[in-house]
Formats: structure tokens, sequence, C-alpha cells
């Protein structure tokens, strides 16, 4: 019987070569698109898995008034965990990664994973010890732990445990070797703890300066937790505050705002975060939702798109099926033979769509940033899983459809007329239209609005400007004063610069266009506190960027005052202050009267998911910040950039920093990378709007064969009785453009609803307009009326003698 089936299921194959290979090829690309999906699903969603404290750890964070998350905490809130019966550890943290080099044997290696914590770290956050053990790998200031990759790079094949290497200028030694066993949150290549001074509140009393991570011992009562913390800020900082400054609670209150703290589990944290409070950053939740919606999305249109042809076919294979019964053949009989044939083909495509995967991995990978493999037990049973959904939905229809082929009416000839099945193969095919139409519409939408990012009037130019990363050795932070002395370091850099055959212009700035930076800093205005954001910077800065004034004037290097006590506003600053005549009123930042000579236009600094924020301008030496200036900005002339920077980058490496390799970015393309979130976005969706117009049309094609072959003989007819080929063509595709303008109808809801859920992500946006749906439909028509008129065409040249003969 097998036997008997494998030689009917072959023979159909070389019989019908196209619409077998359309069946594979259309299954194969719906599955391929579900693994690629997968692949990504499962690498983010197993983000700490390896770790069994993930359930337990809890990362703080915190806010005050309408500021946003951050993960840095006050060290008051130790005491007050302390006392927490349901806290079991508390590890606080230096800011997540530091920057640094390490020197052994005079090879030199720049690491930027470097975490400064406390000794209970690998409690929280158990990595595979390799070597030594994490007793002894943070006991003292000179003990540190590493991992495997850095061992390797460091110290080859030789034990590493008790070797020394110079980190931050002291000798350290290596006391534990770790593997970290999955995706992390938290993945550093050094582990190190130097925080005694740190864990002083006489030397490190800010409000926001330390992570703090706990190990609850029962997380269902973990917001009791939570609201101990929001009443020790309060108690803490703003009752002691208002005493201090002679304020009412209700009054401080109503200045700052009120502390918002939140407990969020290391479970959740890669793709249910509320702000990047982990390293290794968040996931796009958005985006994986997207991309595995799209992806099942096109494996049920393939999945109809088979189905579809099956029924069609089966009208061919009607006689078979009757004399089958005839011989004695039962209805379960048949089933599982058509089953069968869905297992085989099935197959087929699995294994097609498995090679299309590993070719085109590298791409894909690239295209996350990501290091995905086609391998895993968890993928594998997923894979078994999308073949056993596949064959029932592709294949239980089309058998039952079949074994319930009436046995005399399709032995005398009559079932090729028959309606039967008719209205399901075309409620698919008017679902495959539906489909292909959100896709045509909404990949144009999502087409404008990145192209609308790109266009955009950003308020500033960066096109020739790069941002140069400046680092000064320890030692010169080492003085008196620190920020004298950095910032004379730099102004001499800038003097020898302009030496330099092409530079246009030198500046620096406490900020950066990358949207990294969306903290807000108290500024007091009429006894009012507001929170805007801090921008120190040089003379020169805004006209570099060509960021225009609206009112007053800029800072003037010429004018002492502008060094000592004058501020700029962005017009958000000032909408936010409600300043009627903003030039010449005055403003504290940081204990200091400022006075406001200028109101700068606003520009995009962060990311265009978030609208401009409010802005404060200065000059680095008025709020004595230049000590942490860390890059400098150069514009260059267009006309012969590469020499230019070649001639930056060799005397940056002679005279500013031998240590560091000399990196810089030019501004606009540093912008660029805020939303390339949403370039990535707008290119999966043209790929995928690709593959499913090709799928809808392969159904389209096939169907519109199937239907005009059983209408052949009517045509035959039609033509001997005087019938126009224009005529017969208007009567094949009638019904098809129905189902086209059907299926267009059906998609404008959900096209438009989700689209826009999608441009609410964005502050600035395009609105949705009437031409993208035109664009759609148009297409859609166009290319239906190509498949179908093309089949049509091709069979009112047909020789009607062929179809007539036995009539």
């Amino acid at each position: 019987m097998i036997k008997n089936w494998t030689k009917i299921f072959f023979f159909h194959i070389k019989k019908d070569k196209l619409f077998s290979a359309l069946n594979v090829l259309g299954l194969s690309i719906g599955i391929a698109g579900v693994i690629f999906a997968l692949l990504y699903w499962n690498d983010e969603q197993n983000y700490n898995d390896w770790n069994s404290e993930k359930d337990n750890v809890y990362q703080v964070l915190v806010k005050l008034g309408d500021m946003p998350f951050v993960g840095d905490n006050s060290l008051r809130l130790k005491s007050h965990l302390e006392k927490d019966s349901n806290v079991e550890k508390i590890v606080f943290a230096d800011r997540w990664y530091q920057k640094d080099k390490i020197i052994y044997k005079g090879k030199k290696e720049s690491v930027d994973k470097i975490i400064n914590t406390e000794k209970d770290f690998f409690s929280l956050f158990p990595f595979t010890i390799i070597q030594g053990n994490t007793i002894s790998a943070l006991k003292d200031d000179t003990s540190v732990a590493i991992s495997d990759e850095l061992s390797k790079k460091l110290f080859g094949n030789e034990d590493p445990i008790g070797k020394q290497f110079s980190l931050s200028n002291s000798m350290v030694s290596v006391r534990a070797v770790y593997h970290i066993p999955g995706n992390s949150s938290l993945a550093p290549e050094i582990v190190m703890s130097r925080m005694k001074d740190l864990m002083s509140l006489d030397k490190n009393s800010g409000l926001f300066v330390l992570k703090i991570l706990l190990k609850i011992k029962d997380p269902s009562k973990v917001d009791d937790t939570r609201k101990m913390l929001e009443k020790a800020y309060f108690d803490e900082i703003l009752v002691r505050t208002a005493k201090e400054a002679g304020f009412t609670l209700e009054e401080i209150t109503k200045k700052a705002g009120r502390f918002t703290v939140v407990m969020e589990p290391l479970s959740g944290a890669r793709l249910h975060s509320i702000t990047d409070g982990y390293p290794e950053g968040r996931g796009n939740y958005q985006f994986l939702l997207i991309m595995v919606g799209l992806s099942v999305l096109i494996l049920v249109l393939s999945i109809f798109n088979y189905v579809n042809m099956a029924t069609a076919n089966a009208v061919k294979r009607a006689k078979e099926v009757g004399v089958r019964k005839i011989l004695g053949a039962s209805k379960s009989n048949i089933r599982v033979q058509f089953i069968c044939e869905t297992i085989c083909i099935t197959l087929f495509s699995i294994l097609l769509a498995s090679v299309v995967v590993e070719l085109t991995l590298p791409y894909y990978n690239n295209f996350l940033g990501k290091d995905l493999r086609f391998i895993g037990e968890q993928f594998y049973l997923q894979l078994v899983v999308i073949f056993i959904i596949t064959v029932l939905f592709a294949g239980l229809f089309p058998a039952i459809y079949v074994s319930n082929f009436e046995t005399l009416k399709v032995l005398k000839g009559n079932f090729g007329r028959s309606k039967n099945g008719v209205w399901l193969r075309n409620g698919m095919l008017i679902f495959q239209f539906a489909v292909a139409a959100f896709f045509i519409i909404g990949s144009n939408i999502v087409y404008e609005q990145v192209k609308y990012l790109n266009n955009k009037d950003l308020g500033f130019k960066g096109d020739q400007v790069i941002a140069v990363s400046l680092n000064f050795p320890d030692a010169a932070y080492q003085v008196e004063k620190v920020g004298q002395n950095i910032y004379n370091k730099y102004s001499t850099i800038k003097q020898e610069l302009y030496k330099i055959k092409g530079v246009e212009s030198i500046s620096t700035g406490l900020f950066s266009f990358d949207g990294s930076d969306n903290s807000l800093d108290p500024i007091l205005y009429q006894d009012v506190l507001f929170r805007e954001k801090y921008i120190g910077m040089d003379f020169g800065m805004l006209e570099m960027m060509k960021i225009k004034m609206v009112k007053g004037r800029g800072l003037n290097e010429k004018l002492a005052s502008d060094t000592i006590n004058s501020v700029l506003l962005n017009e958000s600053g000032v909408k936010l202050m409600n300043m009627k005549d903003p030039i010449g009123q005055e403003v504290v930042i940081r204990g200091r009267k400022l006075k406001v000579v200028g109101i700068v236009k606003d520009f995009n600094l962060l990311s265009p998911e978030s609208k401009v924020p409010p802005m404060t301008f200065f000059h680095v030496k008025s709020l004595d910040m230049a000590a942490n200036i860390n890059q400098v900005y150069i514009k260059i002339k267009a006309d012969d950039m590469g020499n230019t920077i070649a001639a930056i980058e060799k005397f940056w490496g002679t005279h500013v920093d031998r240590e560091y390799p000399f990196k810089y970015d030019f501004v606009d393309k540093q912008y660029a990378r805020t939303y390339e979130a949403y370039v990535k976005q707008k290119d999966l969706f043209s790929l995928l709007n690709v593959v499913v117009i090709l799928v809808a049309l392969f159904g389209l094609f096939a169907l519109a064969s199937y239907s005009i072959e059983r209408r052949m003989k009517e045509i035959a007819i039609r033509k001997t009785l005087g019938a126009e080929t224009n005529e017969l063509l208007k009567e094949l595709s009638k019904q098809y453009v129905v189902f086209c303008i059907i299926g267009f109808l059906t998609a404008l809801f959900p096209v438009y609803y989700f689209l826009n859920k999608w441009l609410e992500n964005f502050a600035f946006r395009v609105d949705i307009t009437l031409f993208p749906f035109l664009l759609g439909f148009i297409v859609l028509l166009i290319l239906t009326l190509i498949i179908v008129l093309s089949r049509a065409y091709q069979a009112t040249k047909s020789d009607v003698l062929k179809y007539l003969k036995y009539e």
C-alpha cells in the first residue's frame, strides 16, 4: 500500500512539476520565515535563563517627579535595606561598565566591560567558575576575577591564577576565571571590588550615585520592599531637604516632586525593562513581536496557499479517488494517503527552508547584530511543532475534502462542474489578497516614516563634524584644580588641531548625538523647581553645528561673564518655565545664579521616539564641569576629508593619546543610529512585502490556472460561437478583480490600526494619508491582472478542437 501511494505521489509530482514546485517553494518560504523569527525569539527570551537566581534578583530603579527612571540610587538606602527581613543580599556597584587599559608583560589590551562591585556579586550572578574561587576573587582591592575569553587573550594556555597585570595604574592579581554560560544582562570581562571610598556616606552622599542589586527571599513580598524604599527616599531626601531649606513638606514636594521606586526582576529585564537598566541593553520587544507576528502570518499564508492549490488540484484527481473507492478503499484510507503526501511535501519544504536559513544566516546575524546559530534542543523541538502544525492544517482539510467525493458523480464526470469547495478556495484567496494589501500599504507607510526621519530638519548639521574620544591619563585628574587642568590640556590640543590643513572649527560639549543620555537635572526659576538637560560646552559649539539662535545671543569668548554666569535656554525650556520675556531673567543651577542671555532654537538630540527636551546651555567653566570633557568636535572642510582625518589621527596618536586607539564618528551618522532599529524594521517590512506578494501570486497563478483549465470547454464553445478575445479575457478575469477588491477592503482597518500604533512610537511622524492606500490598491490590481490575464490569454489561444472533439 505504501509503495503504491509512493508511486502515485511521484507520478503526480512528475505530471504537475510547476504546481508541485510552487507548493514546496511556498511552504518553504513560510517555514523559513518562522525559523528566522524563532532563532531571534529564542535568543532574546533566553536572556538570563542560565541564572538560577534570576527570579530572586531585583534592580532598584528610581525617579523623582517626572524625571526618567534611573538605576542609580542613594547610599542612604543601605541602612533601611539591612533592616528588611525579605532582603537576603545587598550588592552595591559603581556605574555598570567602565573602560580601562590593562598591561601584562608589556602587552596592552583595552577592556570595555569592567565592573566595580561588592563581594557578593557572584551570589547574584553565579557564573561558572573555571579556575580559582569566588571567595577569594574579590577579597581585596588587588584581587580580580576575569572571563575565560579575556584569560585566553592575555595568558593563552598558561594558568592565570596568581598572575598579575596592571589595571588603573596599579597591580592586581587574578583570583578566579569564570565562564558566562548564556545570554546575560551583565557580561563583564573583569569583576573587581574597589568600593571602600564609594561606600562612605561622607565621601559619596549624592542622590543618584550607585547601582543597587537585591537578592529577595520571597518575590511575592517584593512590593513591601518597594514601598519601604519609597518611604526611605521620602524621609531621607525630601523631609531632610525641607528642614534644611526651611520649606514645608508640601512646598518641597511641589517643587521637587515625589520619588517613585520600581523593583525590576532580572528575569524580565531584557525585554520588559522600563529603562536601559543593565549594560547589555534592552531588547526591542515591539520589533520582536512584529517579526514573529509577520513570520507566522506568512506561514499561514503559505498553508492557505497549499490548501487552495491542493483542493483545486483535487478536481483532477476526482476520478482516481472514485476508482479507488470502487475497489474498496475507505474514507480513512484515502485521508491517510493524502496526509502522507502532505507530510512528504512538508518534509521537502522544511529541508529547503533549512538550507535557505543556513545559507543566509550570516546576513541575518549582521542585520540583527547577533550571533544566532541553527542549533539547540529547544529549536529542534519547535521545528517538530512547526512540522506537525503545518501537516495538520495543510493536509487535514484537503484529505477530508477529497475523501468525501461522491463516487458515482465523479465517475460520471460531473464533479468538475461542482461548486463544492469553491467558496473555501475563494475565501482563502481573498485572505491572501488582504495580507498582500496589508504588506504593500504598510511597507509604504513605514518607508515614508523612515524617509521623513532621514530628511527631517534636525536643527543641526553634523555631516562634516566628527566626534573624537578624548582620554587623559589618571595623573591629569589627580591635581588640585582638576577642571582647570583638563580645560588647559583641551585648549592646547585645540590650538594644535587648528594647524592641520582642512580643519575648519573645533569645540567640545558634554553631550552626544547618539541618544544615549536622556537625563534631566534641576533648575530653579522663581522658587519653582524644573528639570532640564544640562549641556556644558565650549565657545563656538552651537555655531559649528549650525544650531540657530531665536532670541538674544550665543556665548561669546570676548565676554568674561560668559564663563561665569551666562546661560542659554532652548525653546522647550522657555515654554516649560513659562517665561514671558526670558532675556535677562535669572535661574539657579547647582546653587549659582545664572543670567539668561539667549534662546536656542529646538534641535533633536535624542532619538525620534522622544520630544525635544528642555535644555540649558552654559560654558563648561561656569559650573566647574570642565573635568568631564571626554570628546572633541572637529568640523572638517569637505574638499579633502580623508587626508585631514588621517592627519588628525597621526597627531592624536603622537601627542594626545598613545594608549587608546584613535576613535571618531561623524555626528550625522551618530544620530542616524538612534533610529537604526526603525530602519531595520523598514528593511524587514520591505523584504517580507516581496515574500508575501510572491506567495500570494503563487496561489493566484495556480488557482487561476486550475479555474481556467476547468472552463476550457466553455471557452472553446464561446470561441466557436464567435466570442472575441477581449470579451473572453474580461469574463475570465472579472471574478479575480472582485476578489482583489474584497481583499483590499478587508485589509483597510488592520493596516490603519496597526500602522497607526507603530507610528505612535515617534514624537515626529508622518500622517497616514490616502496615497499609500491608493498605491497599494493599484499595485495589487495590476499584479492580479498580469497573472490572470496572462493565463487567460494563453487559454484563448488554445486549439478549440482539442476540447470539443469528445462532445
